[in-house]
């Protein structure tokens, strides 16, 4: 058999050759230093055997960054912990422990409630455990072994998993501890050089709030210490700009026990809100949205015509109404429909591009509400575009563009996934090949290097998703771009063509921001509360420095508000010191403090984070509109 390697060279092998007989055929230092074998896009052990004419790529310790390979240095670090729970802790019983991005996690059911105590007993023991030298064995075995060797072992959660395992059951060993696992796996512990265990939490057992609540300890591991140093660093950075903490802090935002995961906005968090809002509008308007409103509530014969019934019902907020059930609206696209179906349409009028930020609700788990970045109530800069088979490249190029122009503008680098048909997807497979071709074609000709994620579309279409990294490297999923032509013919929507007959039109899902709650907990978390001067709460404060100059400073600040900036002047009776201070703590852009030296032609300026400089009203003026233009 021959492998093509990366530089379209061919390797021949014996029939039935693995990976890691690859790597031994290349040279001996490939082979110590392999961890994983990438083919065709996905990830394959190297224990595994390897496919006649098939396209592989060798990575290795070297590849540390490779998020492929540390994928398997972490899903191997989750497997030690396994080993060091149940030596430390007899009786323990073993879930599951997924690598998961920028680290990995294991769920226990200890025999005795655990703290975080444990956590530097449990790395101690990894930490042993590697020195002594762990190498991983892969095995495959009948269903009903495995079985037999779990229940004897007293593990019930993996006697479960083997019942639901689909395909060929493989076992994966290290020193004294067998795992039911599909790895990928490393050879041997040696190439995990730093290792983590960060934090444990309540999770329920296959995420089921009726099934055992088990003990999740998340860690995270490297290829090199200074990798682990750098990732703990950003943690701590990340703690710092919390946007539960700054929310309070600067008087933006803050939760309620009574509302459970729905944000009550304060004025500061409402300028914010509303500049983000008028952001939306404008940019709408210039790219030829139209404003709507539609209802929030309908019945349950609305959400089955769109299909939300049968795939996202357990999502809904549910009311029963005069022998009637109604369903708070989760999303505005089935009112879209309405609103497009409500008169008889052309292919003259299309396209149409529908806008509306209402408010939509969903019922997410307790469990999984996380401040602003997964709430139940939920305001998304939502649009549809009603358009003809040969406009949708077009319509789908300008969200792209306007993508683009919006990403910027945050100071934010994007990556673009194309998310294809899902499981429970609605239409036939000639439509999907068809959307799904149409969003690739759009893609391609605006120069877009993308991913394909197999099985994530939307169960109407496929979808763009728009990922964006923030200042401490984070990916964030924020806005997608869909395309729909299962919703149109559900709600039997039609426009008369040049032929004069009636056609069905596709629609285009957009939103950009996505959430308007969770951009905002991004953006907090971004900024780190240093808004950009268009978007800051209070842009100018001024400090009298005494009650001689208020009126001085208040004269100050409606000049500021003539011009349309944010000023406030705090005149409390406090020292100039602690006033400046509060400032900061506040992350006032510009301070202006006024004392009997200044004036117009002298004013004392404090820039946020510089030192106090002196500079002329004009300068001022013009220096606060060049830094206010979006």
């Amino acid at each position: 058999m021959r492998v093509v390697l990366p530089d379209n060279s061919e390797l021949e092998l014996p029939d039935g050759a693995t990976g890691l007989d690859a790597a031994r055929a290349i040279g001996p230092k490939l082979a110590e230093q392999a961890v994983l074998v990438r083919s065709n896009g996905t990830v394959r052990d190297l224990r595994l055997p390897l496919e006649d004419g098939e396209q592989i790529q060798i990575l290795t310790t070297r590849d540390r960054e490779d998020p492929d390979a540390l994928y398997v240095l972490r899903h191997s670090a989750a497997h030690l912990l396994a080993e060091a729970a149940r030596r430390l802790y007899p009786g323990t019983k073993v879930a599951i422990g997924p690598p998961i991005e920028n680290g990995f996690y294991y769920d226990f059911e200890f025999p005795e409630p655990v703290g975080e105590e444990a956590l530097e007993r449990l790395e101690e023991e990894i930490r042993r455990e590697i020195s002594e030298g762990r190498e991983w064995t892969r095995r495959e075995v009948g269903r009903e072994e495995a079985k037999r060797y779990f229940e004897e072992q007293g593990e019930p959660y993996k006697v479960e998993l083997v019942d639901t395992a689909e395909g060929d059951i493989s076992l994966y060993e290290q020193g004294d501890f067998v795992d039911l696992c599909r790895g990928p796996h490393l050879q041997d512990a040696k190439p995990i050089k730093a290792i983590k265990l960060l934090s444990l939490a309540g999770a329920y057992w296959r995420g089921d709030e009726t099934k055992p609540q088990l003990t999740r300890i998340y860690g995270t591991a490297f290829y090199d210490p200074k990798d682990l140093e750098a990732y703990l660093k950003s943690l701590e950075e990340a703690k710092a700009r919390d946007h539960r903490r700054l929310g309070r802090e600067l008087d933006l935002v803050h939760f309620d026990e009574h509302s459970p995961g729905s944000p009550i906005w304060h004025p500061r968090g409402m300028v914010i809100w509303n500049a983000l809002e008028g952001l939306r509008q404008r940019e709408n308007g210039r790219r030829g949205y139209v404003e709507v409103k539609t209802p929030l509530l309908y019945d349950v014969e609305l959400w089955k015509i769109s299909g939300h019934w049968e795939n996202y019902r357990d999502n809904m907020f549910l009311i029963e109404q005069e022998d009637k059930t109604y369903g708070l609206k989760p999303m505005n696209c089935p009112g879209h429909m309405l609103l497009f179906g409500s008169e008889i349409r052309s292919h003259r009028d299309l396209p149409i591009r529908y806008a509306e930020a209402s408010t939509l609700h969903r019922d997410e788990p307790g469990g999984t509400l996380h401040g602003l970045l997964r709430v139940r109530h939920v305001t998304q800069d939502d649009a549809h575009i009603f358009v003809t088979r040969e406009q949708i490249e077009d319509e789908v190029l300008g969200c792209l563009d306007y993508a683009a122009y919006l990403y910027e503008l945050f100071g934010m680098e994007a990556r673009f996934e194309l998310s294809t048909r899902p499981e429970n997807k609605l239409g036939e497979d000639s439509e999907w090949d068809f959307t799904e071709a149409a969003l690739a074609s759009a893609l391609q000709r605006q120069g877009i290097d993308y991913h394909v994620n197999e099985g994530d579309g939307a169960f109407y279409g496929p979808k763009i998703d728009l990922h964006m990294k923030d200042v401490l490297g984070r990916s964030w999923q924020m806005g997608t771009i869909q395309l729909d032509a299962q919703m149109p013919a559900r709600f039997g929507l039609k426009y008369a063509g040049e032929d004069n007959r009636e056609h069905t039109p596709y629609v285009i899902h957009r939103a950009l921001l996505g959430s308007l709650e969770r951009f905002m907990g991004i953006l907090i978390e971004h900024f780190g509360g240093n808004f950009p001067l268009w978007l800051a709460p209070e842009q100018v404060r001024v400090l009298p420095v005494s009650h001689a100059f208020r009126a001085d400073a208040e004269s100050l600040a409606d000049d500021l508000r003539v011009h349309s900036f944010r000023a406030a002047v705090d005149e409390r009776d406090e020292t100039l010191g602690r006033r400046i201070r509060d400032a900061e703590l506040l992350k006032v852009p510009y301070v202006v403090v006024w004392g009997e030296r200044e004036s117009l032609e002298s004013l004392a300026l404090r820039r946020r984070g510089g030192d106090q400089v002196t500079v002329s009203w004009e300068a001022l003026l013009s220096e606060l509109q060049a830094a206010a233009k979006v």
